[in-house]
């Protein structure tokens, strides 16, 4: 159980962040700071306990003030729970020279939290505190279709490797894996239609599996039991991982079909 914790919990208007926010503020000895860029429109009297407040964390910018906005309302006592969970998919052929757009998504799922760690260090002061990130499972093994959303969570599964070798033992790490979730995720990903990957989870398992883990104080957090069977068997049984991949590939390829035929139809 979570219980007389001061938290900060991004992307917590919407998701996996949302069910999670149900779950911690439903303890009512908690104290929670509900961080998204709409927050105060969709968390507006959510529950006593609850401030939401409308950041984006995609900056520097944004994150200090989701820092200096915790201190205020905690009353300058620590935050003994930040949980780093904002982040946003891509669906599609990664075939484009945009910067901007590769600098966007790395900005929000990797940098942000990157910078979180070092900020939350400073908090703490040498305090305990506790640090949490929702990695992903596409984290540890790409799929097509999601070239740079792998490629982001990859680089956060590898930091977080780095900085349990280094950091205080005064800080906890939680790191949750989830699959596909069934949430907002895949409307943000593509403005076309797609196939959702195999597996698909609801967003309550995942948030309840992920506040037992806190409360527990564990490592890390796969709430798909097929996820993790699945890494051993393609671990022992390379065919099995490139015959999941063809039939991935085979989505991306009616994707592409339907965009293609959608321009079509426009000219």
């Amino acid at each position: 159980m979570v219980k007389g914790k001061t938290i900060v919990l991004t992307g917590a208007s919407s998701g996996i962040g949302f069910e999670v926010l149900k779950l911690l503020s439903a303890e009512k000895t908690n104290t929670i700071l509900a961080v998204s860029r709409h927050a105060e429109e969709k968390l507006a009297s959510f529950a006593e306990n609850v401030t939401a407040f409308n950041c984006d964390v995609s900056s520097r910018e944004g994150v200090d003030a989701v820092f200096e906005k915790a201190d205020q309302v905690f009353g300058g006592r620590k935050t003994d729970i930040f949980y780093a969970n904002a982040g946003f998919p891509y669906y599609e052929e990664f075939n484009y020279t945009n910067w901007e757009r590769i600098l966007k998504i790395f900005e929000t799922n990797t940098i942000s939290p990157i910078y979180t760690y070092a900020k939350y260090l400073h908090h703490l002061d040498g305090r305990e505190g506790h640090l949490a990130y929702t990695v992903s499972a596409i984290g540890q093994m790409a799929m097509p279709g999601y070239a740079l959303y792998s490629a982001t969570k990859f680089a956060l599964h590898g930091f977080q490797q780095a900085i349990r070798l280094e950091k205080p033992n005064s800080l906890k790490l939680t790191c949750l894996y989830p699959v596909a979730t069934d949430t907002n995720f895949f409307k943000v990903a593509s403005p076309f239609k797609f196939e959702k990957p195999f597996p698909v989870q609801k967003p309550e398992t995942v948030a309840r599996k992920m506040v037992a883990a806190l409360g527990r104080e564990k490592k890390f957090v796969s709430p798909s039991p097929l996820f993790a069977l699945s890494k051993v068997l393609m671990g022992v049984a390379p065919p099995v991982r490139t015959f999941y991949w063809k039939l991935e590939q085979e989505k991306l390829k009616r994707f592409k079909e339907e965009i293609k035929k959608f321009r079509d139809d426009e000219k």
